[in-house]
């Protein structure tokens, strides 16, 4: 096959995934699909170089870490309250989510790995930074992982959340570009998450884990408007 045809199949893929989100916002496999046909663009492979070069993310590149096993929800729910497990627990169930929805992919190289373990851990870090599972929370942590991790497929989502809400939501979009901005902010502040082994410490509570990676609430991040409103 040769390079230019290639490009043209991912494109195709990224293309299908696009339309399926901008119809249906919650369809995930539309969000796996604009990844995968994004995998060879050099901005991947920039991403895959900036968190080797990283002392916190390099080490779990070269190791290739994953969680063993899906977690056992049954035990992390008996947690303390207020713990990473207890709290991951009751985000799932109280969703009614699968912990093993993710597409899997096989390893073949860094970029491989980054975005299983990203998509291994997805809601742990919907835990970790307070950002609910909306549309605009889902986009809001698409930002936050733009400024952690420079992820393309976390760019493609904000810029369609971004047209998609100013199109067919335009009431929302405050609400959106806030969350964008709060996400991106709280990011750039915290620690890598991708170099934590969250599912070593489920044991260790949400407000420690948030305290030792500086992860600020979203409340700190949300700028005050500069709009009075007239007499």
């Amino acid at each position: 096959m040769s390079k230019s045809h290639s490009s043209n199949v991912h494109f195709l893929t990224t293309l299908k995934g696009i339309t399926g989100m901008l119809r249906n916002p919650d369809g995930v496999e539309s969000v796996f699909d604009i990844e995968d046909g994004l995998h060879d663009i050099e901005a991947a492979d920039l991403m895959a170089k900036h968190l080797r070069e990283c002392s916190d993310t390099g080490q779990m590149i070269d190791d290739r870490w994953l969680a063993p096993e899906n977690p056992d929800l049954d035990c992390l729910r008996e947690l303390p309250e207020g713990t990473l497990g207890q709290a991951y627990a009751h985000h799932i169930e109280s969703h009614g989510y699968d912990p093993d929805y993710f597409r899997k992919i096989e390893i073949k190289d860094d970029k491989d790995y980054v975005m299983m373990r990203v998509r291994q851990t997805h809601d742990i870090w919907h835990v970790m930074t307070g950002f609910d599972v909306s549309r605009i929370g889902e986009v809001s942590i698409k930002a936050f992982e733009l400024a952690q991790m420079r992820r393309p497929m976390a760019a493609v989502i904000c810029a369609g959340g971004i047209m998609r809400f100013m199109l067919s939501d335009p009431e929302e979009f405050p609400d959106l570009l806030e969350g964008i901005s709060a996400g991106y902010l709280m990011g750039r502040h915290a620690s890598k998450f991708l170099g934590q082994k969250w599912e070593d410490h489920w044991d260790r509570p949400v407000s420690e884990w948030r305290e030792m990676l500086g992860v600020k609430a979203v409340e700190d991040l949300k700028v005050a408007s500069s709009c009075e409103p007239r007499d």
